[in-house]
């Protein structure tokens, strides 16, 4: 953003400066003001063309799975036959308030609003909480973390709302808890809907073929589904970069194709049907229907999903973007293709199972369905992506096992490929379509999935709106209150189709919340039985320089979960063992509730211990949406970090033994383009650590001027020469090699624990830690250069 405005002043300086020129070489006055004007009124125009060219490129990415909606929706709303005309009228004025209360007025005017630097979907929201307030679980926070340019935050007045909102949820554990578990039914829930919408999408758009051939059989339509499906899910390992470009053109032709069916099918059949847009008619549904009416919203609920998809999305566009292409095209062509729907069943009441391929004219019926299945292919391409996104936000939230995550674009950093969801997503994706073989089972529990991951965005919406945007509480109430009551209308609809299909979202979703709060639980408690059993500073600094042991030549980097303190796998290590490195590093990889860490800040290290010691700490710390990949750069950076923190240090002839970082914050580009020149072999040091330091050793008092200058300039020798030893002495332990010392911990519940406890660790965390991937391979650390430790945690 600060580059792209640099960039646009020095064009308009340009701009400004040939005008000058002109002016000055015909020796004219020349009109400041119509060239002010010209210049506005060409940046507007370009940035018009821009906006108009993100809406466009959006409609592939964030609208595939709304628009398939009208394959299925009329055949889930009148599973049987359609008894009264009216009923048309009926549903048809609920879904045209559905879609305007949900997407319209919800998501995509207010919802989107409350993205994370850009970046959607449930975990943003629970990210940008955790930074207003302390609610995350695992207390690996530390005051240098706010600091980064990524971390906004605010404060409160003491006596307001959103203060007393905000104590209210840290007083207690419980509260975190619950707000976490609430995040993971969301999460959860996508999950689910990244299995179904492949599954009903593209079982409709194969079952335009039985509308042409009446006597094929339901299975001839499952066998094409699932070799789709099969197909889709098994390039899922090439990314969607080389094909994406074909995504937003398909997605507008398939909005322009529905509309316009639409505007035919009310021109030729019945056009009273656009009386629909009374909500008298929504009385009238309901008290004709009954029963059956309340609970036929299961099926009119259909028509949004998709919704949740649009701000999961929305990472790679704008919000003036994502509006714009929904109220130019998606609602008004999905207003049209549900109303041409609407008035072909008033004349065909029968053809509610096939309501859809039914209403498309003959001559076009093949490139429709050509168009259809290609739409619904796009849809459930989206929303597979949406679920290897939050997967991957979830790990980093500590909250999912460890799993490959592989990127698959080299532009789009969001764009990323998990092989082993991948294929679960795929075996379970595969069994619903073939288990059910009919588009009303599989829709009853799509709908399930959808109003509860609603629920869940309207709940952490209205804390949003508390913490971070400061609203006033009758707007709060105003907008939860609206917002529960269509929802939970929905809600108790699919509750009457949990025995007809609605319970496998509930099964998925209680699979995957099992595996997701276990694995948290059990990260949390080792987190907590290291910070309870690491090593005081005073038994380090009763060791003495050479720890007690002997010094051997390199450097041991010792990965830990703890960003301070000294960790208990050190003293166990150097307990059995009766050496230890020259020099001693304690990495941490810490993850951050920000959906990106810059490069520049990416690293924080501090000395532990006097000098002598030649012990570190460096914590690397990563947003959401980063990744930690497997590259040889990781190490590289690390030490280029190590040696910019002894340059400083030495300059500031500070050092602090405390828990507290000695180099945090940010340092003046003047100071920093005087250290990067080299580290003493000529090599220019990349760092990327913070650079200020902070001791109360650096203070050098002056007396007087001359003597004064005459300190200043003893102790830069001094320290200029300690600074060129001791990197030497780095350089040296380098080349004599880097050892990587990793924790390998057995969790155990403790004997009096209760029965669940022990169920949930000693079985099922112990079989995901089995199965799950090891810190050497995340690490990508040599198996020569490996060392593992074994301790036993009870916890």
């Amino acid at each position: 953003m600060k580059m792209t405005s640099r960039i646009e002043m020095d064009e308009d300086n340009d701009n400004r400066g040939s005008m000058w020129d002109l002016d000055q070489k015909l020796d004219q006055p020349m009109d400041e003001e119509a060239g002010r004007l010209r210049n506005m009124y060409k940046e507007k125009k370009s940035s018009a063309l821009l906006l108009l060219r993100l809406a466009f490129q959006s409609l592939g990415v964030v609208y595939g799975d709304l628009g398939t909606s009208p394959l299925y929706v009329f055949y889930n709303t009148f599973p049987g036959k359609i008894e009264d005309p009216e009923d048309v009228v009926g549903a048809l004025s609920l879904i045209i308030y559905s879609l305007t209360l949900i997407p319209l007025l919800k998501y995509v005017f207010v919802v989107c609003k409350a993205n994370d630097n850009g970046q959607g979907g449930t975990f943003a929201l629970y990210s940008l909480l955790c930074r207003h307030a302390k609610i995350k679980t695992i207390p690996n926070q530390h005051r240098t973390d706010e600091e980064l340019t990524t971390y906004s935050r605010s404060t409160f007045h003491e006596q307001s709302f959103a203060a007393k909102t905000k104590r209210w949820l840290e007083r207690h554990v419980s509260r975190k808890n619950a707000l976490l578990i609430l995040v993971l039914v969301g999460t959860c829930m996508v999950i689910g809907d990244g299995i179904l919408t492949p599954a009903i999408s593209v079982l409709s758009a194969a079952g335009g073929i039985k509308v042409d051939h009446p006597s094929m059989s339901n299975g001839v339509v499952v066998v094409v589904a699932v070799v789709i499906l099969v197909g889709l899910f098994s390039l899922q390992h090439y990314g969607t970069d080389k094909v994406s470009w074909l995504f937003a053109p398909i997605v507008l032709v398939w909005f322009l194709v529905i509309g316009g069916i639409g505007i035919y099918n009310i021109w030729k059949y019945d056009s009273s049907v656009l009386k629909a847009f009374s909500p008298v008619y929504i009385y009238r549904y309901f008290r004709r229907g009954g029963k059956d009416g309340w609970t036929s919203l299961g099926g009119i609920m259909l028509s949004i999903t998709g919704t949740e998809a649009l701000f999961a999305d929305l990472s790679h566009f704008p919000v003036a973007a994502v509006q714009l292409a929904f109220t130019v095209v998606v609602f008004p062509c999905l207003l049209l293709a549900y109303s041409g729907q609407a008035a072909y069943l008033m004349s065909n009441r029968d053809h509610v199972v096939d309501a859809f391929y039914r209403s498309i004219p003959d001559s076009i019926y093949w490139p429709v369905f050509i168009i259809a299945t290609a739409a619904a292919i796009v849809a459930s391409q989206a929303t597979i992506t949406a679920t290897f996104s939050i997967i991957k936000q979830a790990l980093a939230l500590g909250c999912f096992p460890r799993v490959k995550v592989v990127h698959t674009s080299k532009k789009f950093l969001g764009q990323i490929y998990v092989p082993d969801i991948n294929w679960i997503l795929m075996i379970l994706c595969i069994a619903v379509t073939a288990g059910f073989k009919n588009q009303n089972q599989i829709g009853n529990a799509y709908g399930t999935a959808v109003v509860i991951v609603m629920l869940v965005t309207t709940l952490l919406m209205t804390l949003i709106m508390i913490l971070v945007w400061r609203c006033h509480w009758i707007l709060v109430l105003l907008f939860t209150g609206l917002s529960l009551v269509v929802e939970c209308t929905y809600f108790s609809a699919v509750l009457f189709k949990v025995d007809q299909g609605g319970w496998v979202p509930l099964v998925i979703a209680a699979a995957f919340l099992l595996i997701m709060y276990v694995w948290h639980y059990g990260t949390l408690k080792r987190y907590e039985f290291e910070m309870h059993s690491k090593v005081s500073m005073a038994w380090i600094l009763g060791l003495g320089p050479s720890l007690g042991l002997v010094r051997v030549p390199g450097i041991g980097l010792v990965y830990t979960e703890l960003a301070s303190g000294v960790p208990h796998i050190f003293s166990h290590f150097i307990t059995n063992l009766p050496a230890i490195h020259s020099v001693v590093v304690f990495v941490c990889v810490k993850y951050l509730p920000v959906y990106t860490v810059p490069e520049e800040e990416r690293f924080l290290v501090k000395r532990i211990g006097p000098k002598n010691f030649h012990m570190f700490r460096c914590v690397a710390r990563y947003g959401y949406k980063d990744l930690h990949k497997k590259d040889d750069e990781f190490e590289k950076k690390l030490f280029d970090s190590l040696f910019l923190f002894v340059r400083l240090e030495s300059m500031m002839e500070g050092c602090s033994d405390s828990d507290e970082y000695s180099l945090y914050g940010q340092q003046t580009e003047r100071s920093r383009e005087g250290l990067l020149n080299n580290n003493g072999n000529g090599n220019t040091i990349t760092s990327y650590a913070d650079t200020t330091i902070s001791s109360v050793d650096s203070i050098v008092p002056v007396k007087s001027p001359m003597q004064g200058s005459m300190t200043v300039r003893s102790s830069e020798h001094v320290s200029s020469q300690t600074e060129t030893d001791e990197l030497e002495f780095l350089n040296s332990c380098r080349d004599a090699g880097v050892v990587h010392i990793l924790g390998n911990t057995v969790v155990r519940a403790r004997r009096e624990s209760r029965f669940y406890k022990k169920i949930a660790i000693d079985y099922v965390y112990a079989f995901l830690r089995k199965i799950c991937r090891e810190h050497s391979v995340i690490f990508n650390v040599p198996h020569e250069s490996l060392l593992n430790v074994g301790q036993v945690f009870y916890v």
